[in-house]
This record gives structure tokens, sequence and C-alpha cells, in this order.
């Protein structure tokens, strides 16, 4: 979780996750198996409690914890029990704010995990509100599908990740420089940048190693690092597909295959 549950109430928090699940992919049952997950398929929320009985739990958040904004308060399938959203943070807790529950709530029956389903929906990108002008693109196939990566020329998944893009058709790849990781990773974000040919360049260091020529002009790589930090990217690499979903981390090549085929080609590539 982000800012709000990293400060000063994770103490708070301690000892109160609501425990119906561990982590985002699998829960684990009493014999130690793994249930299997989904982050998919309808959610069933309570939509006849009044806005005015989420307005009363959003100012009794507010009250408990003075100086914390709630973006957004939502019913749960648990009677008494409401979501509250504060920054990119998904919270648990009654109608007073007496308890705060901090963790996965997973419907047992549908092995969906709401919490992080909803967290999904809340970090979706519009891609065509990218930046694609600053992006280094690179252009397989036919192009027709879209992907926007951010990366750092130091991350080695991020290498791993363009290995495998070396084997997938018919699709545009938009880098989005996002230097965050070595001292030089700026250095050689620019000299990929300022190159001639910038998509040959990046594809050489990352998958080959040749290492980029010095070069020098007027690299956007604060506009980069502004837009990353603003879609709370905490790593590289983080993967755009065309329906605004993310992935953190470089997909497995056959994995990479499937979510681009469920994706579709979505608007033309640009």
């Amino acid at each position: 979780m982000g800012g709000f549950v990293s400060g000063w109430l994770r103490a708070v928090l301690v000892g109160a996750v609501l425990v119906l699940g561990v982590g985002a992919a699998s829960a684990q049952s009493t014999d130690g198996e793994s249930l299997p997950l989904s982050v998919s398929g309808p959610v069933e929320v309570d939509q006849a409690v009044p806005a005015a009985t989420l307005d009363k739990v959003k100012e009794a958040f507010e009250h408990r914890f003075e100086g914390v904004q709630v973006k957004a308060v939502r019913a749960t399938p648990l009677p008494g029990i409401f979501e509250v959203q504060v920054d990119m943070d998904l919270l648990y807790t009654d109608a007073d704010a007496s308890y705060v529950m901090q963790g996965s709530l997973i419907d047992a029956k549908a092995r969906v995990d709401l919490t992080a389903q909803h967290l999904a929906k809340l970090s979706q990108v519009a891609f065509d509100s990218l930046p694609l002008n600053l992006a280094i693109k690179q252009v397989k196939g036919n192009g027709a599908r879209r992907i926007a990566v951010f990366e750092d020329p130091n991350c080695p998944y991020c290498k791993q990740l363009q290995s495998s893009l070396d084997s997938v058709d018919d699709v545009t790849v938009y880098t989005l420089l996002f230097p965050i990781l070595s001292a030089d990773s700026s250095v050689k974000a620019r000299d990929v940048w300022c190159s001639k040919d910038k998509g040959r360049v990046w594809h050489d260091w990352m998958v080959n190693g040749k290492v980029p020529p010095q070069e020098k002009c007027d690299a956007p790589l604060d506009e980069l690092l502004a837009l990353g930090h603003k879609l709370n990217v905490q790593g590289t690499p983080m993967i755009v597909f065309a329906d605004g979903s993310r992935v953190n981390g470089a997909l497995p090549l056959e994995a990479l295959k499937e979510k681009l085929a469920a994706v579709g080609v979505g608007v033309k590539a640009k």
C-alpha cells in the first residue's frame, strides 16, 4: 500500500488485517494448498446504501484520523463494512471508523480478490492520454496492437521484457524512459533519446548489451519522471496495455502473448 498506510497510521493497523486471504494472487487454505484467486468477474456491492450513509463514514474516518483525506467510500458485500479509498490505498472500516482493517477482501465462494479487482480498476491508465510523442517507438509487424512501457536502461527485467518482445508480432511498443534505478540511468537514457535512431539504439543496448554512443540534447526525462510519479509507477518495467490495464513487472512470453490477444487491437496505433 501507499503513503497513508506507510505513514503514522501503520502502527494502528498492525494486527488489524482482514484475514480473509493473503496477498493479491492466492490465498492459503488450512491444509497448505494454494487457492487460485481471480481479479475478474462481477462484484456484487449493495447499491442500496444511501449516499448520506457513505458521507457519514467519510466524515467519521477523517475525524478519527485528522489530516487524512478520503477520496471515496463504497459499500462492500459485508454488512456494515465499508471500503475507504485514501490516495491509492484501500482500507475497510465500520460506520463509525472505530475499527480499520488492512488487507485483501476475498469473495471465498467466487474465488475473487475484491480488493485487487478494485485496485486494478483504480490504477487503469487512459492509453491515449499518455505522451506518446515522448516515447521511443518500435513497430513490430503491422504494429496494430499497442503497449507502453516505463523502463529504466539498467533494469534487468526490462531487458528480459525487450527480449521477449522480439518474439511478439504485430505490436507497437512505446518505451517511456523512467531512469530511477542507478546513478547513470539518466545518462544512458539521455544518450538513447538523443540518438538518431532511438529504437535501434535502445534495442541494441537492452537486448545485445551494446553501449549507447554518448549524445547530448534536451531529453524529456524530467517530464517522464513526473508522469511516472503521477501514475504511481513504483518500479520498472510497468506495462500499460491499450485497454488501460497495467502490469507491474516483466510478463513471461506466453503470458504476454495471452494478454495482448485478450486486449486485442484497440484503437489504431499512431
